[in-house]
């Protein structure tokens, strides 16, 4: 199984040596994100939530508490191995100077043509490459004016349908797209979580009403979790957050 379990997870960074406490981020942090579930991750902006984000998939280990994965402490795993089975989407999308095709393929070298097509055409790609001058084959680079920051997303999530990873941590983005591209990004996000156990890092709350689980975070602590039905409901934090994004 793939539930990511946090047990009373507390995060800082390091103390210093003169016995100085360092920065607590994470001050005791529990919850259940299930296997196949979306678990979105809300809250003011240094609030805890990339962090949370980060610990799940072992790029720092808990200073406290633990985090396990299918029942395993994830504290003992081989980073390299861990990150096999996740796939880490963020707002800042790095093309490399490849074809389209070669960038796509990136996330697993050996796929084929017709699954990296299949891939690119779940992505909501399929549209806007075969506009460009040599289609699949197109050169793109990182600085490349002909793509938009919403094409660039969808490419990567192109790649990650591709490597079909098992557990899923989306940065959402907020760059500027246009309504069409951001209908297609979302339709494409839609796509790339069905079954995996994802995380979302929501800025947008109309993209995570859906959500199985929202943790409400605030200086390093969960202070709500429910669904969306249950913490308008409860009037709480969630509530006046969500009702003032649509005042």
């Amino acid at each position: 199984g793939h539930d990511v379990v946090f047990d009373h997870v507390a995060f800082g960074y390091g103390a210093g040596e003169d016995g100085r406490a360092g920065e607590k981020v994470l001050t005791d942090v529990s919850f259940t994100a299930k296997e196949g579930e979306v678990t979105a991750l809300v809250g003011p902006s240094g609030s805890g939530k990339s962090t949370v984000s980060r610990l799940a998939a072992r790029f720092w280990d808990a200073t406290a508490g633990k985090v396990t994965v299918g029942g395993v402490d994830v504290a003992g795993v081989d980073p390299e191995v861990l990150l096999r089975d996740y796939a880490i989407v963020f707002q800042d999308v790095l093309l490399f100077d490849d074809t389209v095709m070669g960038n796509i393929r990136l996330g697993r070298r050996d796929a084929t043509d017709e699954e990296v097509l299949a891939a690119a055409r779940a992505a909501n790609c399929d549209e806007f490459v075969c506009r460009m001058p040599q289609g699949y084959d197109t050169r793109v680079v990182n600085d490349a004016e002909s793509i938009s920051q919403g094409q660039r997303q969808l490419l990567t999530i192109a790649r990650v349908l591709l490597n079909n990873p098992a557990i899923l941590i989306l940065d959402e983005a907020t760059s500027s797209v246009d309504t069409r591209t951001e209908l297609a990004i979302g339709r494409a996000m839609d796509a790339l979580m069905r079954g995996r156990t994802s995380f979302v890092i929501a800025h947008r709350l109309s993209t995570i009403v859906d959500a199985d689980l929202i943790l409400v975070m605030d200086h390093g602590n969960i202070i709500e979790q429910g669904t969306h039905k249950e913490l308008l409901a409860a009037e709480g934090a969630y509530a006046d957050l969500y009702l003032s994004q649509f005042a």
